[in-house]
C-alpha cells in the first residue's frame, strides 16, 4: 500500500489517496499528545506532514506511520482483507 497523495484536515485528520485511487480520511486524534505524538500539539507541526518515498507519512523528527495501517483504519478492510496470502497455512517442502 503506497499513498500518493496527502492533505493534513483540522483536527488532526488527514485526507489520503493511494496508488490503487481508494481515497478518504483518518482521524489521528487519538494519537495526538501521546508518546513522539505530543509534537503534533505545537502549532503548526502536524500540517507539516510529508510523504516519505515509501509512501507513508512523515513529519520532522524521524515521526511516521505505517501507510497500510493506515489504509485498514481508513476501509475497514482487515489485515486479511488485505494480504490474503498471510492467512493461507505454509507449505513445506
Amino acid at each position: 500500500m503506497k499513498i500518493v497523495e496527502i492533505t493534513p484536515l483540522p483536527k488532526y485528520r488527514l485526507h489520503l489517496r493511494y496508488e490503487s485511487g481508494e481515497s478518504g480520511d483518518v482521524d489521528l486524534s487519538p494519537m495526538a499528545g501521546q508518546g513522539v505524538f505530543v509534537a503534533w500539539n505545537k502549532s503548526g507541526f502536524f500540517d507539516q506532514v510529508q510523504l516519505s518515498p515509501e509512501g507513508a507519512p512523515q513529519w520532522p523528527g524521524e515521526i511516521d506511520l505505517c501507510p497500510d495501517a493506515l489504509y485498514m483504519q481508513m476501509t475497514g478492510k482487515g489485515v486479511a482483507d488485505i494480504f490474503p496470502s498471510l492467512s493461507k497455512p505454509y507449505a513445506h517442502a
